[in-house]
């Protein structure tokens, strides 16, 4: 399996993050040159090489009309200036790239709305950024969103964040470290200070964190092919970097999982269909019933819905929201899993999209039911004669 592992020994930031990932690719000279392209007013990305204890990495510094702010000047959420967050939004869907590289932009541009709007109370909508802070953020963001996308890892797991200690000076007065939003963003995530005075991890490095890894702890065992070291602009006594590591895993270790239950005896079929679609919705990665007797008699249904621990809340919310249950049980669980890929391939029917499963062993391939729906409705097949019909052309 493909896997990105994020070393935040010295914290996150947007810069250090996009850094990072230009030194996996092979001509990283190239990726600046991409990211100079994708249209972001005002902004030129430049690389340069520089030594960090004696770490030879890339600083990709950006410029807004020539000028250079760093991160912590800017981006703890500024009222009084320039750009609302529907601004934002404007200038990202302009820009010359994927829509899921702008759709990932945004969802990451709206953590960090989300947590400048609960720290200085006040909705969304109202949060404003400093001009120049704002292009810088928005490169940042995007830059790393792209080079993502480029990457295509499977798998994205980061060590526990440095986030440094002490405090930051900021347009409101001094702050402790972490920042107030950078807080907020770490909620959940495994993290530690008092190593080095600074702060170490910036609000955008935060919201990029939390958006996009989805395990943090020690090093997965895995082959490493390439290694990328993202500097940033202090001196300390340790390496100031993110350090980013491509390679392959074998397979997914187990995973942690809850399994949250309800028994409900006063719910119609289509209302327990209902509550299970909004689990899903909230997060869930399976969701069933079981038949069950309840008290005085009464048939029930026993619903139970598997999630991660990160989307506990939202889960056991769905639950008291969508169905008629006083309690939610709890019950922590592992699970052992294959990797899994998509794979499309071309038929005389159309193309059709593969589910691939291997690990332990074995290997399986499944044909998309949509796919092959959609051509046995197209060519007035039945589900079994498109089966047989695309199986007797691809390798299944």
């Amino acid at each position: 399996m493909k896997t990105l592992y994020l070393d935040c020994g010295m914290g996150a930031a947007g810069d250090m993050l996009t850094a990072a990932l230009s030194e996996l690719f092979p001509d990283p000279d190239a990726v600046i040159g991409e990211l100079n392209a994708i249209g972001i007013p005002h902004v030129v990305f430049e690389r340069s090489t520089v030594q960090k204890c004696g770490v030879t990495g890339t600083h990709v510094s950006v410029r807004v009309d020539g000028e250079e702010e760093h991160e912590h000047e800017h981006d703890h959420g500024h009222h009084h200036a320039h750009h609302s967050l529907a601004d934002v939004e404007a200038v990202i869907r302009s820009l010359h790239v994927s829509e899921q590289v702008q759709n990932n932009a945004l969802a990451v541009y709206r953590l960090i709305a989300d947590a400048e709007s609960r720290v200085h109370g006040c909705p969304v909508a109202d949060v404003h950024f400093h001009e120049v802070g704002t292009f810088d953020a928005i490169a940042d963001v995007t830059a790393v969103c792209l080079l993502m996308e480029r990457l295509a890892p499977e798998q994205i797991a980061a060590s526990p964040v440095h986030v440094g200690s002490g405090t930051v000076r900021c347009t409101h007065g001094v702050l402790p470290v972490p920042a107030p939003a950078t807080a907020l963003l770490l909620a959940g995530i495994p993290c530690y200070g008092g190593e080095i005075s600074g702060e170490l991890c910036t609000p955008t490095g935060a919201a990029l964190l939390r958006f996009f890894v989805r395990s943090f702890g020690p090093m997965p065992v895995m082959r490493v092919n390439r290694i990328g070291y993202g500097m940033g602009t202090k001196d300390f006594p340790r390496a100031n970097c993110v350090r980013a590591m491509l390679g392959e895993t074998e397979r997914r270790d187990t995973e942690a999982m809850l399994e949250l239950t309800v028994n409900v005896d006063d719910m119609t079929a289509e209302q327990i269909g209902f509550a299970s679609e909004r689990l899903f919705e909230a997060g869930a990665v399976e969701v069933y019933t079981v038949p069950i007797g309840m008290k005085k008699s009464r048939p029930g249904a026993l619903l139970r819905a598997i999630c991660t621990p990160e989307k506990r809340e939202a889960v056991v919310s769905a639950f008291f929201r969508h169905t008629t249950t006083l309690g939610v049980r709890e019950t922590e669980t592992r699970r052992y899993v294959l990797d899994r890929r998509v794979e499309q391939r071309d038929t005389s029917l159309g193309p059709v999209r593969v589910k691939i499963a291997e690990g332990y062993g074995v290997a399986r391939e499944k044909i998309e039911y949509e796919d092959l729906a959609a051509i046995a409705r197209q060519r007035g097949m039945s589900l079994k004669e498109a089966k047989d019909a695309v199986e007797r052309e691809i390798i299944v």
